[in-house]
């Protein structure tokens, strides 16, 4: 007779089964609406069910970047506790944060996956209204994610809202104060720097998010997720070669660099596409204050931008060997 699994298995098995759901629920979400509609436009008579929902699609296509449509029983899902148990995640405050103002909060680095800002500002499951009462967050996303019916209402639903410039003038004039909003700012450029033990940035040149800031004269926030790069490995082709011209060729054309990347499985000593179980802490650094400048100059945006990555380099150089990085590795920003 097999032995029944112990607490200890099964709360591991939830852990992977949230971590699974989560990386692999935007997949199975866009190719299940784009079959489903198909079928029922080709072989059914149903096909005003796929009107209505493009009709409804049309309607409401400018939500997410009007705030979005957060839902408080899908942010406090139990499952969320278990993917934020599972590497674990842990949220470190560095500074109070009144609520009397709003915040762009810009956090590093971008990783494969995102999996602590998602867990983090997605979610109220790791601690963030306990930590900073009074603060609604806003994770900033690709406008891509809003195209699909059924997904768009999945990722909104965690309070998530499109990345546009309309997005952002939109959550920082009309929503009161106590906002912050949360901007990977390396994107999916930053996933092909994305090796254990990496501390590489894309962040030269991204001074929109500087400039939006200025422009509403909100304070920016440096945040740094310790961990976040050690969460899968990547193979590296050998430069100037088939594959690699070929990574480098997607990325002119969709601005998405093709990583080969790979993690764990559902056991912990197999090969798959889920992170590793390691821990990642997010320290958010001292709000950095920012005069209300309506039309910014490039010199002004290149004056704080300059301000912004060396209190970022300050948070990074003060809690590095906290998590086993050598006091000798510095940030690399490209």
């Amino acid at each position: 007779m097999m032995p029944l699994p112990s607490k200890k298995d099964l709360k591991t098995a939830m852990e992977v089964f949230a971590v699974f759901q989560w990386a692999l629920s935007a997949f199975i979400i866009v190719i299940t609406v784009i079959f489903v509609n198909l079928y029922l436009v080709v072989f059914t008579p149903y096909w005003p069910v796929t009107a209505l929902i493009l009709t409804w699609l049309a309607f409401d296509w400018k939500t997410p970047e009007r705030g979005g449509r957060r839902l408080a029983c899908v942010r406090n899902w139990c499952m969320w506790k278990q993917y934020c148990d599972y590497f674990p995640l842990k949220l470190l405050k560095t500074h109070d944060i009144s609520p009397s103002h709003n915040y762009i909060l810009a956090c590093h680095p971008h990783g494969l996956l995102s999996h602590s800002c998602f867990g983090h500002f997605a979610t109220d499951t790791s601690g963030f209204s306990k930590i900073f009462p009074g603060i609604t967050p806003y994770i900033l996303t690709l406008g891509a994610f809003f195209w699909v019916p059924l997904l768009r209402e999945y990722v909104m639903s965690s309070g998530a809202c499109s990345v546009s410039r309309a997005s952002m003038d939109f959550l920082l004039t009309h929503k009161g104060t106590g906002n912050m909003l949360i901007v990977v700012v390396g994107g999916l450029a930053e996933c092909r720097y994305s090796l254990p033990g990496s501390t590489t940035l894309v962040l030269k040149n991204r001074t929109g998010f500087v400039r939006m800031a200025l422009q509403h004269g909100v304070p920016l926030i440096p945040a740094y997720a310790f961990g976040e790069t050690d969460l899968y490995n990547q193979h590296i082709f050998t430069p100037g070669g088939l594959v690699n011209c070929f990574q480098k060729w997607v990325q002119r054309m969709v601005h998405i660099y093709p990583c080969a990347f790979y993690g764990r499985g559902f056991t912990e000593n197999s090969w798959g596409l889920l992170p590793y179980a390691r821990p990642v802490t997010t320290v958010v650094g001292k709000p950095l204050p920012l005069p209300k400048i309506e039309n910014p100059s490039q010199e002004t945006v290149a004056k704080y931008h300059v301000l912004y990555i060396d209190a970022l380099r300050k948070l990074y150089d003060q809690h590095k060997a906290k998590f086993g990085i050598s006091e000798t590795q510095e940030l690399v920003i490209v």
